[in-house]
């Protein structure tokens, strides 16, 4: 008899199977690439005895094939800054939110960046016909209607198909260094607001969050009524949160918003009770003052400090030579935190390239 495969690919024998985690086992030293994955194998054994659905097993089995292949077609360009970018599979070339993502996307990928979509029409398609098929990514969903592969992206290995939302939305979060949102329907408000609810807890880094619409169109100060008319006045948000994006009606005006964004600020990064803000050049020590005077609210105990690396960083080596903003954070507010980076760059010293952002690993 052959070997067992599935449609597409070798299914690998069980002996393949043990010789391959005995290899895993027995490999020298204990890093914690082989702590994880020896501790995924043990997780995997774990579910012979939880008497588990079979439905269970396959939106298990489904879910880690899905994050696996997304994140082994991002790897090869984990250096390179992109902007996820949300809007309607509905609007037609026509409109001039259309043709505002043509523009936006087109001019993001000259500074730099490379776009994610989610694949479809619409402004999507319309976002990667503006950045080129070798600057884009499409993650489509799986759906039985309007979500087909736009051409651009269709025949492209950048191109990743999910049946889950939420490995999808994954995705977009993690890879994203900034995130766009163009007018659309419900899927679009459930993409925001899952930026948005992470922004919002500190889930997620700080990134720019811009809104675009065409002049003359209302969509997004209609949305940002609705959350001072209902959500603010009620108490359900705090008026901070509304620092965590913004709302523009020009590809320049946005991709400014991303560039001051980037242009001090660098990544930030948790040791322990301490947040050290990473910068691309140090602040003045007038700058420095300042942010002491007018962010004491977000401080725990003690003040700003600006120094080098704490020790723990020290495993990043290729950002040693930053300097840093360290204090002990309370994590009450991540709007005023926002506003922190805001002031940050604010600061008149000079500022860096854009496209040099990395994020830290999580």
């Amino acid at each position: 008899m052959g070997r067992p495969t599935v449609p597409g690919r070798p299914v690998l024998t069980n002996p393949e199977i043990l010789e391959q985690i005995q290899a895993l086992l027995e490999e020298p030293g204990e890093d914690l690439q082989r702590l994880l994955l020896k501790e995924m194998v043990v997780g995997v054994l774990k579910l012979k005895d939880s008497h588990l659905d079979t439905l269970d097993l396959k939106i298990l089995n489904r879910t880690l094939k899905e994050l696996r292949y997304a994140l082994k077609v991002f790897r090869p360009y984990r250096n390179r800054p992109k902007v996820s970018i949300f809007g309607s599979a509905r609007t037609q070339s026509d409109d001039p939110n259309y043709q505002l993502a043509f523009r936006f996307a087109r001019r993001v990928v000259e500074r730099g960046y490379m776009v994610i979509t989610g694949g479809a029409d619409g402004i999507m398609g319309a976002s990667q016909q503006g950045a080129g098929k070798e600057n884009s990514f499409g993650v489509n969903i799986m759906l039985p209607f309007e979500q087909g592969p736009n051409a651009v992206i269709a025949e492209d290995p950048k191109l990743i198909n999910f049946k889950y939302f939420f490995t999808r939305k994954l995705i977009f979060q993690k890879e994203s260094h900034a995130v766009a949102m163009f007018p659309g329907g419900f899927g679009t408000h459930d993409e925001g607001f899952e930026v948005l609810t992470l922004a919002q807890t500190g889930k997620s880094n700080p990134q720019p969050i811009v809104c675009l619409q065409a002049p003359g169109c209302d969509y997004w100060d209609r949305w940002n009524s609705f959350f001072s008319d209902q959500l603010l006045s009620r108490g359900l948000i705090n008026a901070e949160d509304l620092s965590l994006f913004r709302i523009v009606d020009s590809e320049d005006a946005a991709v400014e918003e991303i560039e001051t964004f980037y242009r001090t600020y660098h990544s930030i990064r948790f040791v322990d009770r301490y947040l050290s803000v990473r910068l691309k050049h140090p602040l003045s020590d007038a700058h420095l003052k300042q942010i002491n005077a007018e962010f004491g609210d977000l401080l725990a105990n003690g003040s700003f400090e600006q120094r080098g690396p704490l020790p723990d960083e020290l495993s990043e080596p290729e950002l040693k030579d930053l300097p840093r903003l360290v204090f002990l954070y309370n994590r009450r507010s991540a709007g005023r935190l926002r506003q922190l980076i805001d002031r940050i760059n604010a600061d008149a010293s000079p500022p860096g390239r854009t496209a040099q952002v990395e994020r830290p690993q999580v």
